[in-house]
């Protein structure tokens, strides 16, 4: 089945692979720079196996104006877990409160690579089946990873 929108992303990270592996698989990490801009994380689980879990929601922040306070969970199932090389995983998103009219099935698959000390990054995310409720999402999907990714950096720049 061809995917409705895909979205295919790449950065280069001044940190080794071991460190950004740790930020897209520890919890505590994840909730410090994870989704787009103008959100936070009150929960995340990571079950790191394939076939393991990983849920994590969004918050909407102040900045959001009208949608403050909404949550975004989604519930993945890890498909290839390969330490500090692969990560990919299935997953369902939706709108807290209208799973049926929300709901966005996607896939994502990231990779790492050492790359002179650095870490090149490479995400490809497909979405396969959307609830009517859900183009904004899908549409926003490319721009959300985008911000996620410098949350990633500048998290990265903070620890240093």
């Amino acid at each position: 089945m061809d995917p409705i929108k895909e979205v295919v992303l790449e950065k280069t990270y001044d940190a080794s692979v071991e460190t950004i592996w740790q930020a897209w698989t520890n919890p505590e990490m994840l909730k410090q720079w994870w989704g787009p801009d103008n959100v936070s994380i009150p929960e995340c689980e990571v079950e790191l196996r394939v076939g393991g879990k990983f849920y994590i929601v969004m918050e909407a922040g102040e900045a959001m104006g009208p949608y403050k306070g909404i949550l975004w969970p989604m519930l993945a199932e890890f498909t290839v877990v390969e330490p500090n090389s692969k990560l990919f995983y299935n997953a369902q998103a939706w709108t807290e409160g209208q799973k049926e009219q929300t709901t966005i099935d996607q896939t994502t698959e990231i990779t790492f690579t050492e790359d002179n000390g650095k870490t090149k990054v490479h995400v490809k995310a497909a979405i396969y089946k959307t609830g009517p409720g859900a183009r904004m999402a899908a549409e926003g999907m490319q721009a959300g990873f985008t911000q996620q990714l410098e949350k990633l950096n500048n998290f990265l720049a903070a620890k240093k």
